[in-house]
């Protein structure tokens, strides 16, 4: 716990009222979306750029560990403090500044909720494409941290495709200004790329200023249902083949539907091996041609059944259904280890035929969801934390799926990040070499060391097996 006299200087930078010191209030920032806990020592919420710049200007100074954190969604235990120290919560500095329709961007504060600027930008009839499962919650900050993906990405790209400037604060209190409001910008090194998925190691976001595109005139959603998992993977092969690029395209398999269908009882198809949730978009006269040569593919590939939305109505109880995924599962055990390796789409089959023989090798539940447009996939493996046996067990089919993964020429993470959990299995797929590259931009930017301390950035990464936690 920080001493009085540096609660004392919390709190005149921020405000007492801005300040949790109570164990009570700071377990609640003791964790994040994955299972992983550690209590902060305090909870601060700053609401301007200056408050921030200077709680860390004094964190650095007396060397206190400090995690920035957004709306606590992420599934890496990246936002976990698992030095303790300071959670900097910047949810306060929740300000839309900018929607300038004319230039194509929005300059925003770190807290705005993804799903609330998504829903701002569209009333002038523009549209921001990322969109993670939690947008309704999540912060574009958070967002920005982890290079946040979704369903639209295999179209519209992920988060980092949207970000053209931002503002940053150092680690050491000071103010970094990267890119800016213009689509083209290579004066100096491309800094914001570098902050854009760097998990909250390199500094602190307060601003920035992202790229928009004219909303889709239309858009219509299909469910493919299928009795095998191969003609699902085949599906999405043949739709690619047919130079049809939709805006989603989406893999559940039967545990999944079967969860989700006793969570929301909208009628999902309970003998499927997997469905395939396909949304298209753009101009009405285009869409209506890729719905018709998306309908030959799957049933080319021997889909039994195939319903296409009528209206918005319809696609959005589809597409509830997916984002319903996450906590529907819960209903088989209490905790998900929720993971997203990425593949080539040519290895879909085999990663998926690979998982599920992890999972029965190790005897666990899974269920299995995932963006099969770019080879995203999620594996959730169904545990128990109290069962000491099921967690060695399950620490060792992630072993063995990430190997896997390598293996097929995928990666760790696709959209997720690595934040703690993933710490031990880097060095499968990066060298030594190759991290330390990583560990040496890390020093530059944060020599002390106190910025989001414990993530695989630092040589002295604190990250535990499941068992151990």
């Amino acid at each position: 716990m920080p001493s009085k006299e540096i609660l004392h200087q919390v709190e005149n930078i921020v405000g007492k009222q801005s300040v949790m010191t109570k164990i009570e209030d700071r377990l609640t920032y003791a964790y994040d979306a994955s299972f992983h806990r550690h209590i902060p020592d305090l909870v601060v919420f700053p609401t301007n750029e200056d408050q921030v710049a200077r709680l860390l200007t004094l964190a650095n100074e007396e060397e206190l560990p400090i995690v920035p954190r957004g709306a606590g969604t992420g599934l890496t235990a990246g936002s976990v403090p698992v030095k303790g120290g300071i959670v900097l919560s910047l949810t306060r500095m929740n300000r839309i500044k900018v929607i300038n329709s004319e230039n194509l961007t929005a300059i925003v504060q770190p807290g705005v909720v993804t799903g609330v600027f998504q829903r701002e930008v569209e009333k002038q009839k523009l549209y921001y494409p990322p969109d993670p499962q939690s947008f309704n919650t999540s912060t574009l900050g958070g967002n920005i941290a982890e290079n946040a993906g979704g369903p639209r990405c295999f179209k519209y790209g992920v988060t980092r495709d949207y970000v053209l400037g931002l503002r940053v604060i150092s680690p050491s209190g000071k103010t970094w200004n990267f890119g800016g409001q213009t689509m083209k910008n290579v004066t100096g090194y491309d800094m914001s790329s570098l902050i854009v998925g760097s998990e909250g190691t390199l500094g602190i976001i307060t601003q920035a200023t992202l790229r928009l595109i004219p909303q889709p005139e239309a858009r219509k959603t299909i469910m493919a249902v299928f009795n095998l998992i191969e003609q699902a993977a085949e599906t999405v092969s043949g739709i690619i083949a047919n130079r049809i690029v939709p805006a989603a395209l989406e893999f559940l398999d039967d545990v999944s539907l079967r969860c989700i269908e006793q969570t929301l009882s909208i009628g999902l198809p309970l003998d499927a091996a997997a469905i395939l949730l396909i949304e298209v978009d753009g101009f009405r006269e285009t869409i209506e041609r890729e719905i018709q040569l998306i309908r030959e593919v799957c049933i080319k590939c021997g889909a039994k059944g195939i319903t296409i939305a009528q209206n918005d109505e319809e696609s959005q109880k589809l597409w509830a259904a997916r984002r319903a995924f996450g906590p529907a599962l819960l209903k088989l055990n209490p905790t998900r280890i929720s993971e997203d390796a990425t593949v080539p789409r040519d290895k879909l089959i085999e990663f998926i035929k690979g998982v599920k023989e992890i999972a029965k090798k190790y005897n666990l539940k899974l269920a299995l969801a995932g963006h099969a447009g770019d080879g995203n996939m999620h594996p959730n493996f169904l545990v128990n934390t109290r069962d000491r046996d099921e967690m060695e067990r399950v620490e060792k089919a992630v072993g063995e799926l990430f190997a896997l993964t390598i293996s097929l020429g995928g990666t760790l993470s696709g959209e997720h990040g690595i934040g703690t959990t993933k710490a031990p299995y880097l060095s499968q797929e990066l060298n030594k070499d190759t991290i330390g590259v990583m560990q040496a931009i890390k020093h530059a930017m944060d020599p002390k060391g106190i910025l989001n301390p414990g993530k695989i950035f630092f040589r002295d990464s604190v990250a535990l097996p499941f068992s151990q936690e």
